[in-house]
């Protein structure tokens, strides 16, 4: 309890000119310290006044005196309080043994899920931090959570602390609205912002965000969706450019450095932990080791990429498959997966193995500090190792760590490690990103959606999906959440991931492309490829057919594709050939229509048809210019040209991408390029069949 409200602060709106005494300044909530200089709250306790800065109040131990020092909010999750587009889909559903109470009982400022805030200090100080969890989804139905905060009575700030039971939750975390629910205490005014302790485990696992207004209980915010912070764009040059990575590394050195001081008296987070039943997080390490472990894993650079960390975590010989509902970011989340994976030795070879795979990992930066973290790393693992493990894995090890030495004494450079990502792998190699619309028949303009991540082998591992059809206005804005974290996993700095949207021969001129994920972020297509695919295309009928369309296929990825404008002669529109005549076209050639139209003709879309038809994989057209009297001849000679340059289909996405983030940015010689959607279909990966994307493989 003590480690708990040394920890919490309370936020006041600033006043000029001098510092809040009592309750001046204006109380807004509370929050607590993660790291040094970090304070974790609620978006919607900073943002309350103007500007974004607030003063934190505090007091690290009872009679020791008051200190205010003013922050900055440096990040908001979401970014702004604004509200997506309404849909009358219910978000709130119940997975948890109590009906959920009516969402507009719950009061939280207004601020939408996550509703989190990461406040930096403007100058230092001392004081204590709490220690939160790397496990996935610690918050759990049926668990224990003391809370912790501040609140008013009498006109006098008062500390707060209680207890809540975990009863499930409301939205799916494919929901950016998913909340906890918790119930048996009354969570009062200004308590907001305040950590959420697993009783079990001693460790911080959410931050309260919501209470009831006639009842107890309310909502607690789960800790890792700060794995959503906005990854940066390009690779990292050093650790504070990733605010996610900067801050939980100074966490984990924080724990570190005071657990293993040779001259601190005072109780520790780990020391709490080792009395607790549960509290060793995982059961092949002991509070004491994993605090070591972590701060360790702290002074490396972090993983390149999310993708490049669950690479590592797949290749890791004896892990079964793992639940990545929020996929790890930082090399503390991996080990986190890691501590259900197996039990008793095998769990902790597991770990093990863990740690040299990140001593081999490759680097996003070169840091000094990497050669010295490598061997301290690998002292603390054989020093594990010879303690309890048998003497063939320590033989092992120990290959593994001169052959790690004998390599980069080579090199004198980090190289690419096993399991590190795929960012200089040919496009296809690469993963991508499945986005399937189906509309409802029953219901118009609804749809239901999944979303799956594609390896590069053709399997579709899900990520999310709803089937309670959402309109389409309010698509964009309900499938964020769960792309923004299929984009995580896949993504390599300076290599976005292609996003693949299925859709039905209606939806074909769907310009998702153009939808900003999130609501106030820039078009997708600007952002990453974006291609089209068609999922209730009739597969070939006959052998003859299907092996012409693999032809076709491998020929535009060998040969240099030559465009065919098929719907359109001297600037005339003119009516698609047939499927007979469309076939007898070179293996190289890649239709292009100029006057689909948005919403297409009845005549261009049948056109659209007999070209996907006639055993095309790769295809260009045009949206939006439906006037027959369109001077066309410009468009003409640029998508030819666009071919040319590109030379092969597997170049196409990104050079189409290149083309929208042109547009973006105003450059004229884009222009011609508005509207254009590429049809995209690899006949070697065919779309998943009806439900098959949600089945793991």
């Amino acid at each position: 309890m003590n480690l708990v409200m040394a920890a919490t602060v309370r936020i006041h709106a600033t006043e000029p000119g001098h510092a809040p005494r009592g309750c001046g300044g204006g109380f807004l909530g509370s929050g607590f310290f993660v790291a040094p200089s970090w304070v974790l709250t609620c978006a919607h306790v900073v943002m309350q006044g103007e500007g974004r800065e607030v003063d934190i109040v505090f007091e690290t131990a009872p009679g020791r005196g008051e200190t205010t020092v003013r922050g900055t909010v440096v990040a908001t999750l979401p970014e702004s309080s604004r509200s997506a587009p309404g849909d009358p889909y219910d978000p709130y559903a119940a997975h948890g043994p109590h009906a959920v109470p009516d969402p507009s009982a719950l009061r939280s400022g207004g601020w939408p899920a996550p509703d989190l805030a990461l406040v930096q200090l403007l100058r230092p100080v001392e004081h204590a931090c709490v220690y939160v969890t790397e496990r996935p989804g610690a918050l759990f139905a049926g668990g224990t959570v003391l809370y912790a905060g501040w609140t008013v009575a009498d006109g006098r700030p008062k500390r707060l602390t209680g207890r809540c039971e975990v009863m499930g939750t409301f939205g799916g975390w494919a929901d950016a609205d998913e909340q906890i629910r918790l119930d048996g205490d009354w969570l009062v005014p200004g308590v907001s912002g305040g950590p959420a302790v697993d009783l079990a485990r001693g460790e911080v696992v959410g931050v309260l965000k919501s209470r009831l207004d006639s009842g107890k209980g309310g909502t607690s915010i789960g800790v890792e969706r700060l794995r959503s912070l906005p990854v940066p764009a390009g690779a990292l040059t050093a650790e504070t450019d990733d605010v996610y990575q900067a801050l939980f590394h100074a966490h984990d050195r924080y724990h570190a450095d005071r657990h293993t001081s040779p001259v601190g008296t005072e109780r520790t987070w780990a020391d709490v932990q080792s009395e607790l039943r549960d509290g060793s997080g995982g059961r092949a390490l002991s509070p004491q080791q994993r605090i070591d472990l972590l701060g360790r894993l702290a002074e490396f650079p972090p993983p390149v990429s999310t993708h490049s960390l669950l690479g590592l975590l797949s290749d890791l010989p004896g892990s079964r498959q793992l639940d990545h509902g929020s996929a790890p970011r930082g090399w503390r989340d991996g080990l986190g997966a890691l501590y259900e994976a197996m039990s008793g030795d095998g769990a902790l070879e597991l770990i093990l193995r863990y740690c040299m795979r990140v001593i081999a990992a490759e680097r996003p930066y070169a840091a000094p500090s990497a050669l010295t973290a490598e061997k301290t790393l690998w002292e603390w693992v054989k020093r594990v190792a010879d303690d309890r493990l048998s003497r063939e894995f320590r033989h092992e090890l120990a290959l593994d760590w001169h052959t790690h030495r004998a390599d980069h004494e080579h090199h004198r450079a980090p190289g690419p490690g096993p399991g590190t990502g795929n960012d200089h792998a040919p496009p296809a190699e690469r993963p991508c990103i499945l986005l399937e619309l189906e509309p409802r028949g029953w219901e118009r303009d609804r749809y239901d959606w999944r979303i799956g991540v594609v390896g590069h082998t053709g399997e579709v591992l899900p990520v999310a999906e709803d089937s309670h059809g959402t309109a389409l206005v309010a698509l964009p804005a309900r499938i964020a959440t769960p792309l923004i974290e299929a984009f995580r996993r896949c993504d390599e700095p300076g290599h976005p991931a292609v996003l693949q949207v299925a859709v039905v021969r209606a939806l074909l001129g769907l310009d998702v492309d153009s939808w900003r994920v999130p609501p106030d972020g820039p078009p997708l297509g600007a952002v990453r490829p974006v291609v089209v695919r068609c999922s209730d295309l009739d597969p070939p009928s006959a052998d003859d057919a299907a092996q012409e369309r693999l032809a076709r296929w491998n020929r535009t990825r060998t040969a240099v594709m030559r465009a065919a404008v098929v719907d359109c002669e001297d600037g005339l529109r003119v009516s698609v050939p047939e499927v007979a005549e469309l076939r007898a076209l070179a293996h190289e050639t890649v239709p292009v229509l100029c006057r689909y139209g948005a919403p297409p003709e009845p005549q261009s879309a049948a056109g659209l048809v007999r070209v996907l038809e006639g055993g095309f994989g790769v295809a260009l057209w045009r949206r939006g210019t439906d006037g027959s009297d369109a001077v066309c001849s410009e468009f003409h000679r640029r998508a030819a040209d666009t071919l040319t340059e590109a030379g092969t289909a597997d170049r196409l996405p990104r050079k189409v991408h290149e083309l929208r983030r042109g547009l973006l940015a105003g450059r004229a010689e884009t222009f011609w390029s508005d509207g254009v959607a590429l049809f995209y279909d690899d006949p070697h990966h065919p779309l998943p069949g009806a439900g098959q994307l949600l089945e793991a493989p």
